[in-house]
């Protein structure tokens, strides 16, 4: 019998200490006293257990009345979306199989969302007996459970909106229930034409049905009807009270995490109308030492998997381990996490009926007559099958042949089945390696109920048929765009307007521009101007103009080594001027005051270190600074010296806000961070603390951007100490943009929210969204950029459409605002690398041949093909085919120019000129792709240290499903316009996220709103944005909203799998691109394996953090010397290997990645795209290939390995017409390994790399220093370590 675990790993000790257990053992007579203190101090403490139960639960002080922020409008998953394809095969094991047994002996059983049912003969028959549909179609049913006299069957489903409810129907046993008749012809089972065919009585061809009633009866559903209403929450695990007029189920909830914390919730099933929300909690919550109640929703951990016990108790099991109120990964489930207790609903008392030590207690059920409780829980190796007699309290093992559960999983899909005592409890039917298994009981002399013989595997057969939808998949020609000479940027930030609104300056990856609006210009703006600057090669960033002198811009710029210097640039003499005067350090904006004159007060923000520019140089003295500075005069020369010097440098504030301006003259000066505006009064002079007065000029409440126009009064009437008051406030609530009347916010938090607790006078200014919100200096028109549109509103004008605005709760107005808006689109480009690489090849070969003793002649030949690379000798794995026995080119050649391989071939001749790698028969591969990559740096200035690294391991090609989607598009800029090394970046953008984080959040409640989410994404990146991350929304019909408008932006999209099984398997079925991490039951069965392999979805498992047990980086740290690698000491943050160190080592069973390989292997041996992705786990480099050494563990070979980490990556993000093989035609990206390292041979040596290339450019892995077109150039980086 499987126990779960892939056999022939190598076991490792555990190097666990055993937790012991206070006792209150007396072992002598002096001990008693100690014993009377210990039991005196129990029963106290159980009294005030109970006198807490009494007092006022923690959940009645808390109102759930935040999320959603909009509700979803009317959807049917089942109509509303095409799923257009059938599915149709036969299985005889399942996956996760949740049953129950009714009175009658008859056993439901769900399965890929559809619920089946097998006659009670089935248990004691030797013959396979065929199991019947009885809930089938496009809703997730799950979850099936009996009332107790065997009337009603209850069970979850998504059915209409798509968030999980319970539902009930009628039973009259499977025979009746069941939705398809079965013949047999020739001995074989066999379908009947009508899928749809009803048995019972059940006219489903009857003309007098409507379209719907007749799905719903041929679906099973037409006397089903719902007893919860939830449209945010979702609930699970239905459970009839004994009299069977309630049932108690599991409510799950949100917090900033999308992971669910249970409460138990009962439901009466007598209420005709149900309102969303009805019900009433049970069992709720507890909070961590010193929580309050207004801290109830952050929660992470809450009691699940609840039972009846008699008629005022309810069992439930719970997660004792994360005490601290947040859900924690990779947690050992030897030393136990889950326990199981019984609360009495009468007296308030919670008692443990099981410990969590040794290996957990979970997934209760209780015997028919109520005495014998049944468990699952780790114990070795293996899995168990426990009973708890209730009388006596004895524990018995009775059998080890379960599958792993999922105590380490948020798993609201259970941690393990639910499973079901026959009547009489004679047995238990319970799910375990793939089949239904039948484990008999009796009693011993004690009455207690033990094993009875060996578990007897229940033989059944089911005819699986799904409808599912078209795979979302869309081709993406990157090759068409990065060969061109130019590239086009199309997100910028750091956005600032001059006084009147005629000009707006911005960064574009790392260069700082200015435009005419057309509001000044009109209709045919000219291109922007590009600002002056002393350093050509540097980055460029936080541009601001000087007020009143339109033609002055103030920029900083980024050195890795001198860290920030300012720049005063004359854009209409094409100057640019110094500022000294400022320590060394890191600074993130300087603005000059609203005043006159040539000598002005300047004001600074300085930073201290992060994990790009490092954290050990000039990290201290973070804060707000102000000096003076005169600037160039108008009749000054370009000869006049370039340097202005900062004086009276002065510090004002511990604060680092995103943005700051002076108002008032030099005498306020304002504070912008995402959530405030706050005015420092200057003028005042700090008190006896070096301290200045301030006051909040607005703030928002969930706001990712603040941005308040000051309004400036004669005579104070804000405060004793302030003349100075908000006349608008704009903010961006959920990526829309908002203005305000600033007497409208009356020192409340700004909110969009629609509803009561909205914002008066609201208006919603922005189309799809925006950011970077900037005022002009008189305050009369608001910006703000999206991708390439520059958008504008004259602020007075909203007054227009006051009536629309009050009569519109949901949008604010917006239908009448958006013509008053004013939009352009800014047009910014860059050299692309392969421009680069040409001319630098030919300036080298120019220098080269200065010296040489060829003929001008033989020189102007060579020189055709100074830009040419041609790789000789090489093992080729070229990945055309997908086939090792066709894709392996002994002796092959590789023809690179302008950025693409032209030819692939042997023995041809290579022109005069060109550059020759000899690869010496080493093997060359297409560069790896990391489809699920993570890295934190987008928002540094700084050359990226990850980038590099990335590169130095053999990484060309990065996807990252999780990235902001402004500072992330700016940072590809960066890499594609040459300022630091990295690879091609792609990513996601922003995810759209269900939980209840505000700066994520999306509700996608309409299609307006879907439009708007993928639209935000596509402005930014342009054609290389393709893809979008649905992050657990808890409504099927915000997922299938966001699919089907993705065809028409030729996106994919990759859900965040890993944690929610059922979520996941409708995320194959409804055609989602890939699914994110691993499902989180690692071994998978025949069902989903043929789901997954014929639907045409991709995975990417991430071993790395793998869901079903312990991380695959664990594996990394406990086995791998990482600190003493000399590679990674050269690329990593040497304290980011240090905390590496020290770690736990697990057993090998504690692995369960070497299950989820074993299943991928499986499904790619039937087709399945199963991508290599690392997600950005420490150290970076390595993890990829662990993860690549991962998937060999589960059974591939190491081509099958390269296999996933080239082509399969590359056709899964629709990148293979341009990356994933060695072709003619397509991008030039390929790792060199040397002739030593036989990677076909044995993947764990893959890391071992001599080059790497990146369409064309080549890199000494090493220590990527560059070989060619200009060898021997290496990036500098900034000081980020102590040595």
């Amino acid at each position: 019998m499987s126990t779960g675990c892939v056999k022939g790993q190598a076991p490792f000790s555990s190097g666990h200490i055993a937790k012991k257990r206070p006792s209150l053992i007396v072992t002598s007579l002096a001990s008693v006293s100690a014993a009377l203190v210990l039991w005196q101090f129990a029963s106290s403490l159980h009294w005030k257990q109970k006198a807490l139960a009494n007092e006022k639960d923690p959940a009645l002080g808390w109102k759930d009345d935040i999320w959603p922020i909009r509700q979803q409008k009317p959807w049917d998953i089942s109509t509303d979306f095409e799923h257009s394809r059938d599915l149709t095969y036969d299985v005889e094991e399942g996956t996760w199989l949740r049953l129950d047994v009714s009175p009658e002996g008859e056993i439901v059983f769900d399965m890929l969302g559809d619920i089946y049912c097998l006659p009670a003969s089935a248990l004691k028959s030797s013959e396979i007996t065929r199991a019947y549909p009885v809930l089938v179609g496009v809703p997730h049913d799950s979850d099936p459970h009996f009332s107790p006299d065997g009337k009603q069957l209850a069970f979850r489903s998504d059915a209409g909106l798509g968030v999980e409810n319970i539902w009930i129907r009628p039973w009259h046993g499977c025979e009746n229930a069941a939705l398809h008749s079965y013949g047999k012809r020739n001995g074989v089972d066999t379908l009947p034409e009508e899928p749809g065919s009803v048995n019972g009585g059940r006219a489903a061809g009857s003309n007098s049905m409507t379209q719907e009633q007749r799905r719903l009866s041929l679906e099973g559903r037409s006397e089903a009807r719902l007893v919860t209403n939830e449209t945010y929450r979702w609930v699970s695990d239905p459970r009839f009270h004994p009299d069977g007029t309630k049932i108690i189920a599991t409510k799950w909830y949100t917090s900033g995490r999308s992971l669910g914390a249970g409460e138990g919730w009962e439901y009466d099933l007598s209420q005709q109308t149900i309102a969303a929300g009805d019900g009433k909690r049970l069992v709720g919550r507890s909070l961590p030492f010193g929580w309050t109640a207004e801290q109830y929703g952050n929660q992470q951990i809450g009691p699940e998997q609840f039972i009846w016990w008699g008629k005022d108790r309810v069992i439930y099991s719970k997660n004792v381990v994360d005490v601290n109120g947040a859900w924690e990964y990779s947690k050992d489930v030897h030393s136990g996490i889950y326990a199981i207790f019984a609360h009495n609903l009468t007296s308030g008392v919670t008692e443990t009926l099981v410990d969590s030590v040794p290996g957990g207690a979970t997934r209760p059920e209780l015997s028919r007559d109520g005495r014998t409780l049944a468990f699952v829980r780790r114990v070795r190796d293996k899995e168990a099958l426990v009973l708890k007699d209730l009388t006596s309290g004895t524990i018995r093992n009775i059998w080890y042949g379960l599958t792993y559960d999922l105590q380490g999983v948020s798993a609201p899909m259970g941690t393990y089945p639910s499973f079901a005592f026959t009547p009489g409890d004679e047995s238990i039917v319970i799910w375990a390696a793939g089949g239904l298994w039948n484990v008999p009981l009796k009693l011993n002399p004690q009455g207690e109920r033990v094993r009875a013989g060996e578990p007897q595997k229940i033989k059944w057969k089911a005819t699986i048929h799904k409808k599912i939808a078209e795979t979302r998949y869309s081709e993406t020609d990157i090759a068409a765009q990065d060969t061109q000479l130019e590239q086009r940027l199309h997100s910028f930030k750091d956005l600032s307007v001059d006084d009147s609104g005629s000009r707006v300056v911005f960064q574009a990856a790392g260069l700082t521009y200015v435009q005419e609006t057309s509001v000044h210009a009109g209709v045919d703006s000219p291109a922007p101007i590009l600002v002056p600057r002393l350093s050509p090669h540097s980055t460029y960033y936080a541009p601001s103009f000087v007020p009143h002198l339109p033609n002055l811009v103030i920029h900083a710029r980024w050195s890795d080594t001198e860290f920030t210097t300012f720049e005063i640039a004359d854009i209409n003499k094409g100057v640019a001027y110094e500022l000294t005067g400022l320590p060394f350090g890191r600074y993130s904006s300087a603005i000059l005051c609203e005043c006159q004159g040539d000598t002005r007060r300047i004001a600074v923000i300085r930073l201290g270190g992060d994990s790009m520019t490092g954290r050990v140089v000039a990290t201290a003295g973070a804060g707000i600074y102000m000096g003076h500075v005169k600037l160039p005069s108008s009749d000054e020369t370009t000869s006049t010296p370039s340097k202005l010097e900062i004086q009276g440098l002065q510090f004002v504030s511990k604060d680092t806000p995103d943005r700051i301006r002076f108002t008032d003259g030099a005498k306020k000066l304002i504070l912008h961070t995402d959530q405030s505006a706050t005015v420092i009064d200057l003028d005042l002079g700090a008190d006896e603390f070096n301290k200045y007065k301030s006051h909040t000029l607005a703030e928002g409440r969930m706001s990712q951007e603040i941005a308040a126009a000051p309004e400036v009064h004669s005579a104070s009437r804000i405060s004793a100490s302030s003349n100075v008051s908000a006349a608008y406030v704009a903010f961006v609530d959920f990526f829309q943009v908002y203005l305000v009347e600033g007497g409208n916010v009356n020192g409340e938090p700004v909110w969009s929210k629609p509803g009561p607790k909205a914002t008066k006078g609201l208006a919603r200014v922005s189309v799809d969204g925006g950011h970077d919100l900037a005022w002009s200096a008189d305050g009369k028109r608001l910006f703000w950029v999206l991708g390439p549109f520059l958008h504008s509103i004259e602020v007075s004008r909203v007054s227009q459409c006051k009536g629309a605005i009050e009569a519109d709760p949901q949008n604010f107005g917006f239908e009448c605002i958006r013509h008053l808006l004013d939009v352009q689109e800014i047009t910014v480009k860059y050299e692309t690398d392969v421009s680069r690489i040409s001319k630098e090849a030919k300036k080298e070969f120019d220098s080269r041949s200065s010296t040489s003793d060829l003929s001008k002649q033989e020189i102007a030949t060579r020189r055709i093909n100074a830009d040419l690379l041609v790789i000789t000798n090489a093992t080729l794995v070229t990945m055309q085919t997908g086939i090792e026995d066709r894709d392996v080119v002994p002796g092959g050649m590789l023809f690179i120019r302008g950025g693409v391989i032209q030819t692939v071939g042997v023995g041809l001749p290579i022109p005069p000129g060109a550059k020759v790698i000899d690869a010496e028969g080493g093997i060359v591969v297409p560069g790896f792709i990391d489809a699920h990559a993570h890295w934190s740096g987008d928002y540094s200035v700084a050359s990226s240290w990850e980038h590099r690294t990335f590169l130095a391991y053999g990484c060309t090609t990065m996807h990252n499903p999780s990235l902001d989607n402004v500072d992330a598009w700016a940072e590809r800029g960066r890499v594609e316009s040459g300022k630091m090394l990295g690879p091609r970046i792609f990513h996601t953008g922003t995810i759209i996220y269900g939980a209840g984080a505000p700066q994520y959040h999306q509700d996608i409640a309409d299609d307006a709103e879907a439009i708007s989410a993928l639209v935000r994404i596509k402005a930014e990146g342009g054609p290389y944005s393709f893809s979008y991350k649905n992050y657990n929304l808890p409504s099927r019909a915000s997922r299938q909203r966001l699919i089907k408008h993705a065809k028409d932006l030729n996106m994919i999209v990759v859900p965040e799998g890993g944690m929610n099984w059922d979520w996941d398997i409708t995320y194959i079925i409804d055609g989602m691109t890939t699914v994110e991490h691993s499902l989180p039951v690692p071994v998978l069965y025949d069902d989903v394996i043929t789901l997954f392999t014929l639907s045409g979805t991709s995975n990417t498992p991430t071993h790395i953090v793998n869901y079903g047990g312990t991380f695959g980086e664990q594996y990394v740290w406990a086995n791998i010397p990482l600190p003493f690698d000399e590679k990674l000491r050269e690329f990593i943050p040497h304290s980011d290997l240090e905390v590496l160190s020290e770690s736990t080592s697990r057993p090998v069973d504690s692995y369960q990645f070497f299950n989820t390989s074993a299943s991928v292997y499986k499904m790619t041996k039937r087709g399945l795209n199963a991508n290599i992705g690392a997600h950005g786990e420490p150290p970076l480099g390595v993890n990829y290939h662990a993860e690549m050494f991962f998937f060999q563990r589960g059974g591939m070979t190491p081509y099958e390995v390269l296999r996933s980490a080239t082509r399969s990556g590359a056709l899964s993000l629709g990148l293979f017409k341009s990356i994933g093989s060695l072709s003619q035609g397509k991008l030039a990206d390929l790792v060199i390994y040397p002739p030593a390292i036989d990677v076909l041979a044995d993947i764990s040596v893959s890391k071992d790399i001599r080059y790497v290339v990146r369409g064309g450019r080549v890199w000494e892995a090493s220590t990527m220093t560059e070989e060619w077109p200009v060898k021997g150039r290496k990036q500098t980086m900034p000081p980020y370590n102590a040595d």
